[in-house]
């Protein structure tokens, strides 16, 4: 019991680091060089400069309502450490905009703002990641998308910056938007790395002699179906093997699911380059008795 909480306090520790640190690089590198952020933020910042408001403020209250929206169907603790995480974002964002930190300058140079501000932003949002929570709505509403149509998060989340990045070129310029739009690039790959490496999809292979209840568990949680495989250990006998693939917001909700007290299974994570064909996500109920898993033969559920 005590290492649970003090794993969990780790992981709300990095993730109100995380929320720091993607503050800072927006108030002190990005915003005084006019390099716009994306998602909801990116539609604070818009908002902010024409009408003025507290940029932190905007903040919370464009975002709350999404992550309401978006939360809703995914885990309680999901909706709890992005609310921390968007929490500590917005006063870190009014603490390093006050005058506090107004004699701070890190450069007045463009590019080197996209690029270092770009790293800074991209390691904190991926601190967050990494601990189970986000620090933009559009994220978690992504993911809901994303469990209901046949696109990825990453997909729901490009769009909405290139509508939020043209309007930034419309209404200011169009250097301001291109240059926002390296400084995504350079986030998304900053993410990527400080999460492991990982990309939008992952497979997940599971070993267990647990196999259905596991298999419930994952489709009750995340919404996913699974294709279960005959295995047999060389020593621990018959097991079964379940493979299905998420993505990379959800590696950590699977974490948690195989390492339950009452789970006995080991889990492999692997990069997936491409997605071919129906990748099978439902969320019509599931009969609670699973018919005996064939070999070889995916399981519809």
């Amino acid at each position: 019991m005590k290492t649970n909480r003090t794993h969990i306090l780790l992981h709300y520790l990095v993730l109100l680091i995380g929320s720091i640190t993607a503050a800072f690089a927006l108030e002190k590198i990005l915003i005084p060089a006019t390099i716009m952020d994306g998602g909801m933020v990116g539609i604070s910042m818009i908002i902010s400069r024409l009408s003025g408001l507290p940029l932190g403020i905007l903040t919370v209250l464009l975002n709350i309502p999404m992550v309401w929206i978006g939360g809703r169907k995914l885990e309680k603790s999901f909706f709890f450490r992005t609310l921390a995480a968007m929490l500590m974002f917005s006063l870190s964002l009014e603490l390093f905009g006050s005058a506090v930190f107004a004699d701070l300058t890190v450069t007045a140079d463009k590019l080197l703002a996209t690029v270092f501000g770009g790293m800074l932003l991209g390691l904190g949002v991926g601190l967050v990641l990494l601990s189970g929570g986000c620090l933009d709505g559009t994220e978690a509403v992504a993911i809901l998308v994303s469990k209901r149509m046949n696109v990825s998060v990453g997909q729901v989340v490009l769009f909405c910056n290139v509508v939020i990045y043209l309007t930034a070129g419309l209404l200011f310029n169009l250097d301001a938007a291109l240059y926002s739009m390296l400084t995504y690039i350079i986030v998304s790959k900053v993410e990527d790395f400080v999460n492991t490496g990982m990309q939008q999809g992952k497979a997940v292979m599971i070993i267990t002699g647990q196999g259905d209840q596991i298999a419930q568990d994952i489709y009750d949680t995340l919404g996913r179906t699974v294709t279960l495989l005959d295995g047999r250990g060389l020593i621990s006998g018959d097991k079964q093997v379940l493979y299905c693939v998420i993505t990379r917001i959800e590696v950590s909700t699977m974490r948690k699911i195989i390492e339950k007290d009452d789970y006995s299974a080991f889990m492999s994570v692997s990069d997936v380059s491409e997605i071919v064909g129906k990748h099978i996500k439902n969320n019509a109920p599931l009969h609670k008795q699973l018919p005996p898993p064939a070999q070889n033969v995916e399981k519809n559920i």
